[in-house]
């Protein structure tokens, strides 16, 4: 055993601010707990005291959203052992008492008591790269986006349905690369039902033919015959004033700028992903497509970093750990959902992609469908899906990136 003095490093992470203590082996406290803000000057100040300790120094702290960023890339960028430790492995830490304690400075010793008593096994922290970061910053930008998006559609077809009900369901059109969409533009020219059939038949089509050819659409006079009819049958709720066509517009603008914001983060999602190495292999998986590739991406990170499989899908939380005890050992386990759920949520759409399409060639697929024919439940398939995908992903990636280095 080596005879340097080791001191264990426990940082309480919150926003703005942290709360440092120093333990030795024995247990005794070297620095009293104390405040540091994350700034460059009080970081700096921190990285100097660590330094100036007489003996290896670890510091360990909590996976705590993005505060602990700035904290850990300063003091790993200085030369000095940072560990980034779960918050729920430090919460079920029980710093061998059966008090229960709950302060900053309480929580900042626990954090260095568990440095000191896995110290060996501490993982030092890497610093990720930074089209990674942004990637995955991206990503979750596009997901909260995407749930304003999903609230302001469904907003503005509970306007539509006091105006002109069943609008929304006579175009299907996509999303066009600009954000528009076809029925929303609709609602906002063509904002009630009597104000459609205020024009005749022809001289409707004639202007919804026009107008399509304006907004770059592609006109029919079935469809205007089919939107005209649906309108005679309509019964609105809303008048037919200035004061309905102020809401329909502002529902629908709303939904449009949301559109156009969630078009303009797949872009740049698109953009970062194809500068990563790893983008040609991820892009050549059956059921990932121009959006969901990213995205795995983003939520990953590099592979690399997982030392094998089991680390990836238990990251994902798609695992269902052993539950025995005495002569019990349960057979119907549930997943531990303990990983990212952003990144259990893209596993999902990836494997929904596969069936839907019936992608028979596909070895997860085929794996699915087996599970399928053995009678298990939607849920317990689907998950088993997600759990293959994620060890081929791993061994194809990991492989793929190897041979580039090797070359």
């Amino acid at each position: 055993m080596s005879n340097t003095t080791r001191f264990s490093v426990g940082i309480d992470i919150s926003k703005g601010k942290s709360i440092v203590a120093v333990i030795n082996p024995f247990g005794d406290i070297v620095k009293s707990p104390f405040e540091i803000r994350h700034t460059s000057s009080d970081l700096k100040k921190l990285t100097g005291l660590l330094k100036s300790l007489d003996g290896e120094t670890r510091i360990v702290m909590e996976y705590t959203g993005t505060y602990y960023q700035p904290v850990a890339r300063l003091l790993s960028e200085s030369g000095l052992f940072v560990s980034v430790v779960h918050a729920k492995i430090l919460h079920d830490f029980t710093n061998n008492s059966i008090r229960r304690i709950k302060t900053d400075k309480a929580d900042a010793v626990k954090i260095a008591n568990y440095g000191l008593l896995h110290w060996d096994s501490l993982k030092c922290y890497s610093i990720e790269d930074d089209t990674r970061l942004l990637l995955k910053s991206a990503n979750r930008q596009y997901y909260y986006f995407l749930k304003q998006y999903v609230a302001a559609k469904n907003n503005l077809i509970a306007v539509i349905d006091q105006t002109c009900p069943g609008l929304n369901d006579l175009f299907t059109s996509p999303r066009r690369e600009d954000g528009h969409i076809k029925w929303v533009d609709v609602a906002i020219r063509f904002w009630h039902c009597e104000y459609i059939t205020g024009f005749s038949l022809n001289k409707f089509t004639e202007l919804y033919n026009d107008w399509c050819k304006k907004n770059k659409y592609i006109g029919s006079n079935s469809k205007a015959e089919e939107l005209y009819q649906m309108a005679k049958e309509c019964v609105p709720t809303l008048p037919k004033n200035e004061s309905t066509r102020y809401i329909v517009r502002q529902a629908a603008e709303h939904l449009l700028t949301l559109s156009e914001t969630l078009g303009a983060l797949q872009k740049e999602m698109v953009y970062l992903a194809e500068q990563l190495p790893e983008y040609p292999i991820v892009m050549s998986f059956t059921g990932v497509g121009r959006i969901l590739g990213p995205q795995l991406m983003a939520e990953i990170g590099d592979v690399r970093r997982f030392y094998k499989r089991s680390c990836l899908i238990a990251f994902a939380g798609v695992d269902a750990p052993p539950f025995q005890s005495g002569k019990f050992d349960s057979k119907n386990r549930h997943i531990s959902k303990k990983g990212s759920c952003e990144l259990r949520k893209t596993l999902f759409q990836v494997v929904t992609v596969l069936l839907q399409n019936t992608l028979v060639y596909d070895p997860v697929y085929q794996f699915i469908d087996r599970k399928r024919q053995e009678g298990k439940p939607y849920y317990v398939y689907m998950v088993a899906g997600c759990n293959k995908f994620l060890r081929i992903y791993y061994a194809r990636v990991k492989e793929y990136l190897a041979a580039q280095e090797a070359a």
